[in-house]
């Protein structure tokens, strides 16, 4: 592994729940001596991609990621694209929406908006990767992600996070087969026992799958007319994100018609 490459896995370590690391911390999450790290640190310091604070002199993502992330919102404009429809989302549906990128092997989380209409609702603040087997999100973009990388994934031990978790690879690629059929994944207490998530795969211009935009409700509160007017909203809220961006659906992707919301009882 050459240096970039260590030096991007210790960035990566930092998360919304982790945001300052301390060096052992570091040498102990990365499985990397003390002397490496430190001596890593203190070039990406340098670039200002990483600073110290406090007394403990602990790290944290440094002020040059503002740089980065402003240019690339500059000349590839995403989150100015996505929170509105996100907000609209939210408003609609009442549960909490959120937006996540295929980013190499992972799947992770950039945008989230909550609904302000539920005291009780989803919290993704905690989130910042998803798992491809046991999320909607994974599984709308596995669904329509090359064969190389699917074959990838489901070849590696995929980790159980609940009772109704699938790891079985032929039962979760005939699931596949099935979300590519309908353009619409879900996924009832896989990743968390309580949760209800539905969710759509994004497109870029080159009909690439790129992400995907999802809504999540607790379970208890995810009726058969809640159920079909998320799919019938964040089927236009999908379809929106990709027009604004660009994005052109493969071949043979179709969502159908968005499905008839029952009347109340």
């Amino acid at each position: 592994m050459g240096t970039v490459s260590k030096a991007l896995e210790l960035l990566d370590l930092f998360r919304r729940d982790r945001p300052q690391i301390g060096l052992s911390d570091l040498a102990r999450l990365s499985g990397v001596n003390k002397a490496t790290c430190f001596r890593l640190m203190t070039e990406l310091q340098t670039y200002g991609l990483i600073e110290q604070i406090g007394a403990a002199r602990e790290y944290r993502i440094g002020p040059a990621v503002l740089r980065l992330a402003a240019l690339r919102e500059e000349v590839a404009p995403f989150k100015s694209v996505v929170v509105p429809i996100l907000t609209a989302l939210a408003e609609s549906t009442g549960e909490s929406t959120h937006v996540s990128v295929l980013a190499g092997d992972r799947v992770e989380l950039v945008h989230f908006v909550y609904s302000t209409q539920h005291g009780t609702r989803v919290m993704m603040h905690d989130a910042d990767h998803l798992p491809f087997h046991a999320s909607s999100s994974g599984l709308a973009i596995l669904a329509h992600a090359p064969e190389a990388l699917r074959e990838r994934i489901l070849a590696r031990k995929l980790p159980k996070f609940t009772p109704q978790t699938q790891t079985d690879p032929a039962i979760i690629r005939a699931r596949l087969d099935e979300i590519r059929r309908s353009g619409i994944a879900e996924s009832a207490g896989s990743f968390e026992e309580d949760v209800h998530s539905v969710a759509v795969p994004l497109f870029n211009a080159r009909s690439t799958c790129m992400g995907a935009v999802a809504v999540a409700a607790p379970s208890a509160r995810m009726s058969d007319a809640l159920r079909a007017r998320i799919k019938a909203e964040i089927i236009t809220a999908a379809l929106q994100i990709m027009q604004l961006r660009g994005g052109i659906p493969p071949e043979g992707f179709a969502l159908g018609a968005p499905p008839s919301i029952p009347s109340p009882p």
